[in-house]
């Protein structure tokens, strides 16, 4: 089966291509009457819903018998061994601004193991992907976490809650905790770009709460396909669907983990 993920992957590399080239072409074309509000600080355009069936139409075609799970509600489409996690366009906020950082995140998980992730950043056409036990790539090259070994030499990145406020003294404690013992902190508002960058070494770490699973899911295989580690904050494996993900390098792993435990009360 691994020899398959990796032929649908191939193929899915170039759905996240298509649906980029489809969102650049229409970020000059968008005005402030196609963006509605979803809730508290949370938009959607046009953009994300068209994106989001094209890659469901194209996904089908891959694998007819996959169920769905996606952010913008456009299929429904459940209760399959394989099943699809699509965010159409992860950092909606930075596209409606023009700030150019932003991507397609499309995983395929069976039953409830991740084998398959892509992650497209469309602005800088760059396709991170990985298949389970295939390694993880960036534009066909083979790619891996780095290899800081103390948090005080690392670069991490994070992102704000933007509606779940319930977490914010323990989330501001950490954070200013991290600014005082790192090299920094980074704040690039798509969670799917910072799992990326944390697999291709340019980030040590990357924390948050408050995602949902198509945020997380591609870019988490692509974490571990890299050779990181993935947890959510009590230091388990919940880190799909359990609303929160703390990335790393292994080197920084141990003492990033201990502090985040320490914040949340784990």
């Amino acid at each position: 089966m691994k020899t398959e993920y990796r032929q649908i992957c191939q193929v899915v590399c170039d759905v996240a291509r298509d649906a980029g080239a489809f969102i650049r072409a229409e970020l000059p074309l968008l005005s402030a009457s196609d963006i509605e509000s979803k809730g508290l600080h949370s938009y959607v355009t046009h953009v994300d819903t068209t994106t989001e069936r094209r890659i469901v139409k194209a996904l089908e075609e891959i694998l007819p018998e996959a169920g769905f799970i996606v952010e913008e509600e456009s299929i429904d489409k459940k209760g399959y061994d394989h099943k699809w996690i699509v965010d159409p366009l992860d950092g909606t906020t930075n596209f409606i601004h023009g700030v150019p950082c932003f991507s397609v995140s499309i995983a395929l998980m069976h039953k409830n193991e991740l084998v398959l992730g892509v992650v497209y950043e469309v602005m800088q056409d760059e396709c991170f992907y990985a298949w389970k036990g295939g390694g993880a790539y960036l534009n066909g090259n083979l790619i891996s976490v780095s290899k800081t070994g103390t948090l005080k030499e690392a670069l991490l990145a994070t992102g704000f809650p933007y509606c779940n406020y319930s977490f914010l003294n323990q989330y501001m404690e950490l954070f200013t905790w991290c600014l005082r013992n790192s090299h920094g902190v980074r704040r690039f508002g798509s969670a799917a770009v910072d799992l990326a960058y944390v697999a291709c070494g340019r980030f040590d770490a990357f924390f948050e709460y408050g995602l949902n699973a198509w945020d997380v899911a591609a870019g988490s295989l692509i974490v571990q396909e890299a050779g990181g580690s993935v947890n959510d904050f009590s230091g388990n494996d919940d880190y799909v669907f359990g609303k929160e993900i703390l990335a790393t390098n292994t080197g920084v792993h141990p003492e990033l983990l201990e502090k985040v435990l320490d914040s949340f009360g784990k």
